[in-house]
């Protein structure tokens, strides 16, 4: 069996079980690690899951709102927090209930898009598997995280 070898990182981030082909957009919301070196695998075998991404971002730890972001691309990703070559923290991430001004509302006649007002979505149903949706505080519209523009950080 062939073996892909990735160094491993004195200290920073690994964001694992990302869903196949997905590892792209997170990458792209994480704008405060633009300038640390990035590792990336994408289309990985999973046992659990089919495929997955990886990222290793070195010299980066993820805030509170980077992990909210993720978590609504990948709802199934694993966040571990690296220190002197030793895991510090690891954890599943979760989507919170509540998502304020971390995404940009579709609806084009929404009052978030005509005023400066902060968004605000609430889940609907069962977020944790990826059949969660979003309802739009303001317009009371329903969307699935596909049609949601994430802002980013």
């Amino acid at each position: 069996m062939k073996q892909l070898k990735v160094d491993a990182i004195k200290n920073g981030t690994v964001i694992d079980h990302i869903p196949g082909g997905k590892g792209v957009q997170v990458m792209k919301i994480l704008n405060g690690c633009r300038q640390d070196p990035v590792s990336m695998g994408m289309n990985l075998p999973s046992s659990k899951f089919g495929k997955k991404d990886i990222l290793k971002i070195e010299n980066h730890e993820l805030n509170p709102e980077d992990v909210n972001r993720i978590a609504i691309i990948a709802p199934t990703a694993t966040i571990t927090i690296i220190r002197e070559f030793e895991v510090q923290e690891k954890w599943v991430v979760r989507i919170p209930m509540e998502l304020k001004n971390i995404v940009h509302c579709p609806n084009p006649n929404c009052i978030t898009n005509k005023e400066e007002l902060p968004t605000k979505f609430d889940i609907e149903g069962s977020p944790a598997n990826g059949s969660g949706e979003f309802m739009c505080h303001y317009c009371e519209k329903i969307y699935n995280s596909e049609e949601l523009k994430i802002k980013a950080g």
